[in-house]
């Protein structure tokens, strides 16, 4: 540790329920604020119309976000049909406008089809991925349109909540990578009448739910009272679907020293696993390599 710098005392996650109009930068930085915790990051970025749930990750749960990141989410977004925008969202400028009063839930359903199960999506030019080193966003910022590669993403459900002419309400859960953006985009395209994403809600991240989430000012609250290990969840419980392995008080001294561990009559042990000792804490993440039968630590957590 740096001479000087203080070591984290506060581990786990917070789920915030992200007020629209801030960035989930601006969230994170108001939450290492609120712990006093230099190690803060998020999975997971919502734009700043976005609202709902943005699990933030302090200290060692920082460690963990690569796992929370892969996980699937969940959202609840209103797709307006007639107009169309330069970012696929209400933030860009309109770039087309039709007489969307035509358009019924009939014909839109049909083409709903077309966006379940594994399908290629084009992400927005006002996004954060880079291309030839540069975010797509500051490009586009600039007036440089570029071809954008399509992604393959899943969307495992999708389901009409509502329709209030023009606007439509779906619930959407999709693999990482999804832009709800993008969906509404094409699907205005699909049916002829150009749309754009009005208004979203991510309602879950991985294990997280809306339920779970919490506003910065509860968050500052709470913190007061009841407490950062009421309200936080543990750094692994982002690892749930992994396979929990139990080490002997020898294979926690061998782990820790980052050795190789032989696994000892576990059936269908998954590919990553999380290690915990004889006393059941969380001491890290490790590789399986099936055809020796060890697991190979690649992230040791220290035991207090």
């Amino acid at each position: 540790m740096a001479k000087g710098r203080r070591q984290a005392v506060r581990h786990g996650y917070v789920v915030i329920d992200k007020p629209a109009g801030w960035t989930s930068h601006d969230v994170v930085a108001r939450v290492r604020r609120l712990v006093g915790e230099r190690r803060v990051g998020h999975a997971g970025t919502l734009d700043p119309a976005a609202t709902g749930v943005l699990p933030v990750a302090v200290g060692l749960a920082t460690r963990t976000v690569e796992y929370l990141a892969e996980s699937s989410k969940a959202y609840r977004a209103w797709i307006s049909f007639g107009v169309t925008t330069d970012s696929a969202d209400r933030d860009g400028a309109v770039t087309s406008t039709v007489d969307a009063s035509a358009l019924t839930l009939d014909a839109i359903a049909p083409a709903l089809d077309a966006f379940r199960g594994e399908i290629w999506q084009r992400p927005p030019m006002h996004s954060a991925i880079k291309v030839d080193g540069q975010r797509l966003y500051r490009l586009a910022r600039a007036g440089v349109e570029i071809e954008v590669e399509p992604r393959a993403v899943t969307i495992h459900e999708l389901r009409v909540v509502d329709w209030t002419a023009p606007v439509l309400c779906l619930d959407i859960d999709s693999s990482k990578g999804t832009y709800i953006r993008s969906l509404a985009r094409d699907l205005g395209e699909a049916v002829g009448f150009g749309a754009h994403l009005a208004d979203l809600t991510r309602i879950r991240s991985g294990p997280f739910g809306i339920d779970d989430a919490m506003t910065l000012d509860s968050l500052e609250r709470a913190l007061i009272e009841p407490g950062w290990e009421a309200i936080a969840y543990s750094p692994d419980h982002v690892m749930r679907q992994f396979t929990p392995v139990v080490l002997s008080p020898a294979q926690a001294i061998d782990w820790g020293h980052g050795k190789p561990i032989l696994l000892n009559g576990l059936a269908d042990v998954t590919p990553i696993i999380r290690a915990y000792d004889a006393d059941g804490t969380w001491v890290g993440v490790g590789e399986l390599d099936a055809e020796s039968g060890t697991v190979k630590p690649v992230k040791v957590i220290p035991v207090e």
